[in-house]
């Protein structure tokens, strides 16, 4: 008796599993990514993501998965005190995205070719592309290329694309990581803590024409 018992629920059970099905996976909408980004966006970013602004990262071509997870960590969670990512202006925008936005212009930015920036400084760039590919052993600096791959394209979903990036961006970035402006990354802010201004810059100006 037990065991028919036992058959049968586990009969149900498979029954519910196979009317309810394989679970969905939201699939993103390029054109509507394309009209959040037209009308949210283009002013710093442009519309397909290639910002003329040296002081806004160009969006382009980088992963879709860190592009949602940076504007969700502009918006403020229910219960807490601010965002993890503090800035006044993303803040703004990214407060009107719902998660269908965020998927959808995360995934069309993603999609875009970029058109690289240029780096401009040689001796500059010879010092950036030591830290890139080496890193500085003596103040705890790891190689960029570790986590961001030997081109820069990094790694989805882990790690952002750094290749082609304004040089004023990146370092921006690394200077906001230093001093803790920028604190959602543990271990971006861990590296920067062990960089000099002229380490950041260099790094910044190798970035730019990383291919």
């Amino acid at each position: 008796m037990m065991h028919a018992l036992v058959f049968a629920i586990a009969a149900l059970a498979t029954g519910v599993l196979q009317a309810a099905g394989p679970a969905k996976v939201a699939v993103a909408d390029l054109a509507k990514g394309q009209a959040v980004a037209s009308a949210v966006c283009v002013a710093c970013h442009a519309a397909d993501g290639n910002s003329a602004i040296s002081i806004y990262p160009i969006l382009a071509g980088q992963h879709a998965a860190y592009l949602a997870k940076q504007l969700h960590n502009y918006q403020v969670k229910p219960g807490a005190a601010g965002a993890e990512r503090a800035n006044a202006i993303m803040a703004g925008f990214a407060a009107t995205l719902s998660e269908d936005d965020i998927r959808n212009v995360a995934a069309f930015y993603a999609a875009q070719a970029i058109k690289p920036a240029y780096a401009k400084d040689k001796a500059l760039t010879e010092k950036g592309q030591r830290i890139y590919r080496a890193g500085i052993p003596a103040q705890g600096v790891p190689a960029c290329a570790g986590c961001h791959g030997p081109n820069g394209s990094g790694i989805p979903s882990q790690y952002p694309r750094l290749s082609g990036q304004h040089a004023d961006y990146a370092a921006a970035t690394l200077a906001a990581f230093k001093s803790g402006e920028r604190a959602n990354s543990g271990q971006m802010m861990t590296i920067a803590k062990g960089m000099n201004d002229g380490d950041m810059k260099a790094v910044a100006e190798y970035l730019a024409g990383l291919r």
